[in-house]
């Protein structure tokens, strides 16, 4: 007796389409259709089943220490052999098609074929549920590898930055420099200004500067200072206020200032 093709027999379970008359009677009539149709509407049912789900309990120990078991007794299973020609006995070798002279059937039946596939959907599905509750446990239970901490940076200078010239006397700020070449700024109670701030390293005793960078509206800043910077010579840390006119130059509008120590 031939079967229903399994694709069909899949989307009749996930109600995608309607049995027609010759399909319902040869379900009444098959056990075999009939029982993977029942499973794969079993299969169906607890996919729909879950979809309302949400906030689920924890999982007890026991489930996580039961897949790290079935996990390790799988590496220790031997390699399975490769694909091998099958030997059928159903029918006598002369009604076999493609019999050899010893009989070997070199080519699967068309039912093993269903099967396997179905098979192999299932594991596939079986091992992606595994994968689902590991990660889960791992996120819940916290016996994930847990993420080294930074190292601590070390601060070579530091300077604290007070109000300068016509700045609001509780305008104000810190300076450090970490040894990863960073200058860490943390501002407090800079007056409003119509265009920006820009930070510059200004050597006293030539008055010689070079801008570092330009902040955002964030009370921390992290700019990068450049190579080799001479800091005993370039000690004095300025944060000015910049108008938007194409002009790379200092302003001359010095807010906060700082000597760098250290």
């Amino acid at each position: 007796m031939s079967h229903l093709d399994h694709d069909r027999l899949v989307f009749l379970a996930l109600g995608e389409s309607e049995a027609d008359t010759t399909e319902s009677t040869h379900l009444g009539a098959c056990a075999h259709c009939r029982t993977e149709m029942d499973t794969l509407q079993h299969v169906a049912g607890l996919g729909a089943g879950t979809q309302g789900l949400h906030d689920l309990p924890d999982p007890p120990e026991h489930v996580w220490q039961d897949i790290v078991a079935e996990i390790r007794a799988a590496e220790t299973l031997p390699a399975l052999p490769g694909p091998r020609a099958e030997r059928s006995d159903e029918r006598p070798s002369g009604d076999r098609p493609g019999d050899g002279a010893g009989g070997v059937l070199l080519a699967p039946s068309r039912r093993r074929g269903r099967w396997s596939r179905w098979a192999a959907t299932a594991a596939t599905a079986a091992a992606a549920a595994v994968v689902g509750v590991v990660g889960t446990l791992v996120v819940l239970d916290g016996t994930g590898p847990t993420p080294e901490p930074a190292p601590p940076r070390v601060v070579l200078a530091s300077a604290p930055l007070k109000a300068y010239g016509a700045t609001p006397p509780d305008a104000n700020g810190e300076a450090r420099v970490f040894d990863n070449g960073r200058l860490h700024l943390h501002l407090a109670n800079l007056p409003d200004v119509p265009g920006y701030y820009e930070v510059w390293l200004i050597n006293p005793r030539n008055m010689q500067m070079f801008s570092v960078g330009v902040l955002g509206d964030a009370t921390d800043e992290l700019l990068p200072l450049p190579p080799n910077v001479d800091l005993e010579a370039y000690s004095v840390v300025d944060v000015s206020a910049e108008a938007y006119d194409n002009n790379t130059a200092h302003s001359g509008k010095s807010l906060l200032r700082g000597t760098l120590t250290g």
